[in-house]
Formats: structure tokens, C-alpha cells, sequence
């Protein structure tokens, strides 16, 4: 190990222990390069004509969680996890010149970039970081240990990093607990400890965080629900047809939704604390019968959050929002049809517009769908079958989308579903889609099963869209031009 890298590791090691709320700054060191078996780092798409770059250098390096912010306020800035740590690549000169991929915080977990200040939040300290991986093969829920749903979405520390072996899972959300919270600024290279907080989910303006608990209104204003018997999955999917009557693609996603109904059904109670940063007060609000997940500040209001009711996504009513004080907790998306679905919903950039994944009904009509928070209207972009993606995104603007594919395991059976999409909104109030990266070798199926979601994103600008690739092999970042080579 050379004498920069003992020196980082040391100064890793103070800042778990520091009672200061400034630490010595540290300085940012280049990733060591993949060696000779790394995948190409530039090339041409040859069924696209798209430009991609490789922006990592170490193996098993990710994109954080697709709804996570990966970008400086001034976009500038893209913050990726790697084995070692946090990395921070250069966007203005993408591109131009080859990235330079550097090592800002090393060994931090957990990786977010501020929603107003040019910092990044990370977690160091608690347990070791496990394999995880958000399984969601049939895109009807997240088939998720409970650990690693808790340290994405609130009650534990999540993590940016994936294990030193490449795994194939979205690495980093396997159990460990404790930890503190940090702030890394990217001008200064000062690190800060940010008070009270033990999770990278922090409001926009660092007044709250928030986590869930299990537990019974004390009021008992919060009547449980009727009983539910379970009902056996396959018949919701496939009416009319036996387990042995369906393609091996079918039958996984049946069992898998046969997983998830069982804590469907009969929810236990949850509801949410909200600790205030300032002061460490904590209130605990918003008691409601089901399976909280996938929180989410606003990106403009400290006050406002998005969530979800988990599971399998045709038996529950998904998008909600809540304040912090509790108030206003509202469904934002009401199903009109038996086997609707409505997930995966993130925040557009200027917090107004609740955007996600719909289907009407599941596995059948597919759409990227937006509820705007001022009039409540609901704008929806139709898609056929094999543009449909696990996840989407969307330029700072709302006229962008991108959308990362999805394997014949997943909800809409695409037969030629593996593709890096773009999506344009047209005049008339369609998207054109455009296929800007082929996924074909990519492994889509998390889990057991070893695979990854790319989890992509579109950059400030508009010009490029980052992802998570392996298919070649190892894990590592991507960029592709939205521009076609010339």
C-alpha cells in the first residue's frame, strides 16, 4: 500500500472517532485501474451509434439507487460507489477527455450528494457491508431482505459501496448497523459529522431525517384493517392456466409474487420518526397498516416525503406522500382497475411532479405516469411492451426520459426489452423512444440469481446518461451520449 493510501485509511479511522465537527480535509486519490481485463473504456455502440465510456476503473463499482441523488446542485459533479469508497468524476469535461475517476472518502457508505450544498453524505463505521441486491424480476414488487430495504429507505445507514467482490447484487445493502453520518465538501475537502443523523436520508435543507418502526398507533385512532385471506398468485397472473402451463419466465415471477403477497395481505403497523437535526427532537408519526419503503425527500420542500406501501404491486395502493409533521398523508396515485400497478415513483428535480411506473392493467398497457403536486393532474406517456424499463428517470427539464431495459423475467415479458432507452416527449403529448445502449449481455435478474439493475440517470445537461453495466464481465459505471457519434 503506498504512503497516500495509509494516510487516507487513517484519516478514515479518525473520523469515526472524532468529537469534532470539522475533521482534517483529505485528499482525493485516483482509483486504481482495473488492469488489463477491464472492459473497454470508449467505444461506439454498433447497434446504436451511440458513444459510451466507461467512467469506473475499479471492478464493482455502481450508480447509486436510481430515485438517490447522484449530482452536485450545479451538475457538475457525479458522485458513483466503488470497493473503496465514494467516487466523484468530472462531468464537464466528459467527453473531451478521459474521466478520471477520483477516490473522495474512503471506505464511506451510504453516498448522496446534497440537495443545496456542494457536500456528499456517507456513512462510515457499524457492521460490514453484505451482498443484498433489490430483487425485482417481476417488477410487481421489491423482493428484498427486510435488512436491505431498511438501509435504502430509513431505518438503517445504506450504503453507496459494493463488497470488494463482484457479486452481481447491488452490493452494500446487506445487514450492518450504527454508524455515524458524515458530509464531505467537494471545494473544501473538509469532513464534517452531521448531528443526530445515522442515515443518509436527510430533507433538502439537513432539518430532518426519517425511519420507520413497527409499531401500533398508541392512540388507537389507527383501526387495523379486516383480515385477507392470501390468495394464490398464479391465479391473479395467469387466470385460466396451471403452474405446468407456463413458460419458466412466468413461473418465477408467480412464485416470486406468492413471496411477496404473504406480507401484503395483512400488514403490520408502521409509521415513521422524523429527527430533527437541529435539535435531536424525534417524533414519531403517520401510523398506518402496511409495508413502508422507498422514502424519499422532497428535492424543494424539507417538509414533504414520498413513499411507498410495499409489495406486490397489483394488491396495494403504492404512491403516498406524508409531511413531517405528520399531516397530509395522502395517496397520490388511486388504481381504477383490478391488477393495476403503480411503483418505482421518484421526484421530478424541482419537486412538483411525483413521477412512476404504470400499468393498466399489469403485464398489458404500459406507461412512465406524473402527478403534479399544484393541480393534481396526471400526465401519462404510453409505451409499448419492449421499451418498458425496470427503472426511469428524467432531465431537470421533464422533457427527457430514460429508462434501463428489463430482461423476459420481468413484468412485461419483453422479448427485446434489454436496451438503455430514451424517450423525448413529443408535441402531441407522446414519447419517441430511442435505444441508446444494447443491454443484451447485460444480467437484469438481482437475487440468487447474481444480476444487477443499472439504475441510470440523465445528467444536468441533458447530454449524457449514466448506468450500471456487467456485460462484460465485472460491474462497473457507463456514460452514453445521447448525441449520435458523428
Amino acid at each position: 500500500m503506498n504512503t497516500p493510501a495509509r494516510l487516507l485509511l487513517l484519516l478514515s479511522v479518525f473520523a469515526v472517532g472524532a468529537t469534532a465537527q470539522t475533521l482534517p480535509r483529505a485528499t482525493p486519490t485516483a482509483i486504481p485501474n482495473a488492469g488489463s481485463s477491464a472492459p473497454p473504456s470508449d467505444w461506439i455502440d454498433p447497434d446504436t451509434g451511440h458513444r459510451v465510456i466507461r467512467l469506473s476503473t475499479e471492478a464493482g463499482s455502481s450508480t447509486l439507487y436510481f430515485h438517490d441523488n447522484s449530482y452536485s446542485p450545479q451538475g457538475d459533479k457525479y458522485l458513483m460507489g466503488t470497493p473503496s469508497g465514494i467516487a466523484i468524476v468530472d462531468l464537464a469535461k466528459l467527453g473531451t477527455e478521459p474521466p478520471k475517476a477520483e477516490l473522495v472518502v474512503p471506505g464511506g457508505r451510504g453516498g448522496y450528494m446534497a440537495r443545496r450544498t456542494r457536500e456528499i453524505y456517507f456513512v462510515r463505521g457499524g457492521g460490514p457491508a453484505g451482498g443484498g441486491g433489490r430483487g425485482r424480476g417481476t417488477r410487481g414488487g421489491d423482493a428484498e431482505p427486510p435488512s436491505a430495504q431498511a438501509q435504502r429507505d430509513g431505518s438503517a445507514p445504506a450504503s453507496a459501496t459494493p463488497p470488494a467482490a463482484d457479486t452481481g447484487a447491488r452490493g452494500g445493502r446487506g445487514g450492518f448497523g450504527g454508524g455515524e453520518v458524515f458530509a464531505y465538501n467537494l471545494d473544501t475537502k473538509e469532513t464534517r459529522q452531521v448531528p443526530h443523523a445515522s442515515r443518509t436520508l436527510i430533507s433538502c435543507d439537513e432539518t430532518f431525517t426519517a425511519s420507520t418502526v413497527t409499531q401500533e398507533d398508541p392512540s388507537g385512532k389507527t383501526p387495523k384493517p379486516p383480515e385477507r385471506p392470501i390468495v394464490p398468485q398464479l391465479g391473479r397472473m395467469f387466470p385460466g392456466k396451471k403452474i405446468e402451463d407456463l413458460t419458466p419466465d412466468e413461473r418465477y415471477a408467480a412464485q416470486k409474487e406468492d413471496g411477496l403477497s404473504r406480507r401484503v395481505f395483512n400488514p403490520t403497523s408502521q409509521a415513521f420518526t422524523f429527527t430533527n437535526l437541529k435539535t435531536g427532537e424525534a417524533k414519531t408519526v403517520g401510523y398506518q397498516y402496511g409495508w413502508l419503503n422507498h422514502m424519499q425527500f422532497s428535492p424543494t420542500d424539507p417538509n414533504l416525503m414520498l413513499y411507498c406501501h410495499e409489495g406486490t404491486w397489483h394488491e396495494v395502493d403504492r404512491v403516498w406522500t406524508i409531511r413531517t409533521d405528520g399531516s397530509e398523508m395522502t395517496l397520490r396515485h388511486q388504481r381504477t382497475m383490478d391488477m393495476e400497478i403503480a411503483g418505482h415513483e421518484f421526484w421530478s428535480y424541482d419537486g412538483r411532479t411525483i413521477w412512476f411506473d404504470l400499468q393498466t392493467p399489469r403485464s398489458q398497457d404500459f406507461w412512465i405516469a406524473g402527478m403534479n403536486l399544484d393541480t393534481g393532474k396526471e400526465t401519462r406517456y404510453h409505451l409499448q411492451r419492449d421499451w418498458w424499463s425496470v427503472h426511469y428517470n428524467v432531465s431537470r427539464d421533464n422533457q427527457l426520459f430514460m429508462g434501463d431495459g428489463g430482461d423476459p423475467t420481468q413484468v412485461a415479458f419483453a422479448k427485446d426489452g434489454q436496451w438503455i432507452n430514451l424517450f423525448r416527449v413529443q408535441p402531441d403529448g407522446s414519447v419517441a423512444r430511442e435505444k441508446l445502449v444494447n443491454m443484451a449481455k447485460h444480467n437484469y435478474v438481482t437475487g440468487a440469481r447474481g444480476g444487477v439493475e443499472p439504475n441510470g440517470s440523465i445528467t444536468p445537461d441533458g447530454k449524457w446518461v449514466i448506468f450500471t453495466g456487467n456485460f462484460d464481465g465485472a460491474r462497473h459505471v457507463y456514460a452514453v451520449e445521447i448525441a449520435k457519434a458523428k
